[in-house]
């Protein structure tokens, strides 16, 4: 167990993959394609960056994958400059989720919120309202409407050590995160319940949540001019 530091910046940690065509987003692969499929993660990614750098907190993004080998890769270099950017590093995702936690806290961090590149719909006070109830002995943890969690926030990296004990991907993830903190001892605050992009029916749905000037809405708007339909 790590011992939860009393100070430190408060920063929302993102994971990210790079948006390389047939590697970002597979799941969305047949319905849209390797090439729309990627452009859809580099939407959600961009998104999620701005989202998070509006907030004034500091922003990692821990990354894998070279986002120069990706769609959209000016944008994305462009805004990874108002970020610290990290690799991951782990062999499962949950190793790599455990990590990045370990790693920001490493750097200096103390609440963390951390959140993936599926839900471009969250905004400024989604995150700040999550950071605000971390506390050393309380967790956040926002569900998705799948089964799974969008955010998953933590202080001093405690609790880290249960993530890679938890099925991932499943319909039972948030339910098996929350049993996983609160088996070491700490309070777990939900958030509000967001929709992620995993699978191909997502798409439409999280973009009409989006602002219509978001990047993921603009992208889902293109993909319908092309006749690809969401």
């Amino acid at each position: 167990m790590r011992t939860p530091e009393a100070q430190g910046a408060d920063t929302v940690l993102i994971v990210a993959k790079a948006p390389v065509p047939g590697v970002a987003k597979t799941r969305l692969i047949p319905r849209f394609g390797p090439r729309a499929a990627a452009e859809l993660a580099a939407a959600a990614l961009a998104d999620t960056i701005r989202t998070a750098c509006a907030t004034g907190l500091e922003v990692v993004v821990a990354m894998t994958g070279d986002p120069a080998q990706g769609v959209r890769w000016a944008e994305i270099t462009e805004l990874l400059r108002s970020c610290t950017v990290i690799a991951q590093r782990g062999d499962t995702f949950g190793e790599r989720l455990r990590n990045a936690h370990i790693d920001v806290v490493d750097s200096g961090a103390g609440r963390v919120l951390q959140i993936g590149m599926d839900t471009p719909q969250v905004s400024p006070p989604d995150l700040l309202s999550g950071v605000e109830l971390l506390r050393p002995d309380t967790a956040v943890l926002g569900p998705a409407a799948d089964g799974g969690w969008w955010a998953l926030g933590l202080v001093g990296a405690r609790g880290a050590d249960v993530l890679p004990t938890i099925p991932m991907s499943t319909p039972f993830t948030w339910a098996s995160t929350d049993r996983g903190l609160r088996s070491e001892g700490m309070t777990v605050q939900p958030l509000r319940m967001h929709s992620d992009v995993d699978r191909p029916d997502d798409v439409a749905s999280v973009a009409g949540l989006c602002p219509p000037q978001s990047a993921f809405a603009t992208a889902v708007r293109a993909l319908d001019s092309y006749g690809v339909s969401a």
